[in-house]
């Protein structure tokens, strides 16, 4: 069984088709026009209630992709930064140990930031934890990075979707930096039980629209913890002014 670091630390040259996770142990709570909800925040609560934060298939013991970066953003460590979908990710950790002082981290399911706030002890207090749907919350304008490696893919209709970047325009400050990844082209069709949309950077790009500007993309090889590999997209993108 490969090591659970989450990535191969190899670039992905060509893309091959690669066999979804198997079904979850746990009954999906499905529906029909890919918009997040009530449902859905049970739907994830489920995940974590029925899987160690080790074992779910998205799990990095270091998100090094994310962390790099948001390194070449170069932001000051006072400049606000949100992590989108965050949830039990072990990202804010490693924010934090590089000296970020302001950071928030939403996420769908509360037993999700429940867990990661338990494990930062103390330091989980310098956190601003944010549970909702990232669709259908309010975040201030004052953001310079927007972080998602969790979310985006998950929108499968437009009008969620737009929902997404009405809040993403709201919150991120003109010259700030989007750093995004999504499945690949390559990658599964589903995601926990529910269906998921797949990308490369011409299709992040043209989603967002000329409101960003696009930077940099690489296309990563994630190993699960059950030794599956699944590609995803990373890209970094500028806020351009409004």
């Amino acid at each position: 069984m490969p090591s659970r670091s989450g990535s191969t630390g190899t670039v992905v040259s060509r893309l091959e088709t690669v066999a979804p996770d198997p079904e979850p142990r746990y009954k999906p709570i499905m529906t029909t026009n890919g918009d997040f909800g009530q449902d859905l925040s049970a739907h994830w609560d489920g995940v974590y209630r029925n899987k160690a934060i080790e074992d779910v298939s998205w799990f990095e013991e270091v998100p090094a992709q994310s962390l790099s970066m948001i390194k070449d953003c170069g932001l000051a460590l006072d400049d606000a930064v949100v992590d989108v979908g965050g949830g039990a990710s072990r990202l804010v950790d490693y924010l934090l140990r590089e000296g970020y002082r302001d950071l928030t981290v939403t996420d769908i399911a509360r037993s999700a930031l429940a867990a990661a706030r338990a494990r930062l002890g103390d330091a989980g207090q310098k956190v601003q934890w944010m549970p909702g749907d990232i669709t259908r919350i309010d975040l201030a304008g004052r953001y310079r990075l927007w972080h998602d490696r969790a979310v985006f893919h998950f929108l499968t209709e437009a009008d969620a979707r737009d929902r997404y970047l009405a809040t993403l325009r709201m919150a991120l400050l003109p010259g700030g930096h989007l750093v995004i990844a999504t499945f690949g082209l390559a990658g599964p069709e589903r995601c926990s039980g529910l269906p998921v949309q797949r990308y490369d950077a011409q299709g992040l790009a043209s989603v967002l629209g000329p409101g960003f500007s696009l930077t940099a993309t690489v296309v990563r090889s994630h190993v699960t913890p059950q030794g599956r590999e699944q590609t995803f997209t990373y890209c970094r993108f500028r806020r351009l002014a409004r």
